[in-house]
């Protein structure tokens, strides 16, 4: 059984849509963990430096997480849109792929940022993190894992 419903009017290599009982346990899981403990970007981020010890130096100077806020929320941002009506989720997370490798991030450790997501939410709900929950963030990170790879669409036209 496939993780996405296929959509065969779907544009190839867009990503498919989502089945809309994932993305009611992911939002609900984003919005129960913003009720329980509020701003999520120390947690996420303090998981983020434990697994990747490199990349809190390039925080330095972000002292009070105003940057790390940011990128938490465009990131929640296009999670849902990937989830939804994916009006630019796609174009941006290949667009910030690119943008992380000039600050010396590899793609795979960039995509490791969706896994950290999840992983913190995990914590924070603790008991109301369902198995059909985990599930469906399965489903998401397996999705946003190959499409972090994706190589982005070789321009059309001709030279």
């Amino acid at each position: 059984m496939s993780d996405t419903i296929h959509d065969p009017d779907r544009a190839p290599g867009h990503p498919a849509a989502h089945d809309p009982a994932d993305a009611d346990l992911i939002v609900e899981s984003l919005e129960r963990a913003g009720e329980l403990c509020g701003d999520l970007t120390p947690r996420v981020y303090a998981r983020l430096f434990r697994e990747q010890p490199g990349m809190e130096a390039l925080f330095g100077a972000d002292t009070g997480d105003q940057v790390k806020g940011e990128m938490l929320a465009r990131v929640i941002q296009a999670i849902l849109d990937f989830l939804g009506e994916q009006h630019y989720a796609a174009t941006l997370i290949r667009s910030e792929v690119i943008n992380h490798e000039g600050f010396q991030v590899p793609a795979a450790v960039f995509g490791t940022f969706f896994a950290t997501i999840a992983a913190t939410l995990e914590e924070v709900l603790g008991e109301a993190w369902t198995p059909q929950t985990a599930a469906a963030w399965r489903r998401l990170l397996s999705d946003l894992d190959a499409y972090v790879s994706l190589p982005a669409p070789a321009a059309s036209g001709t030279a």
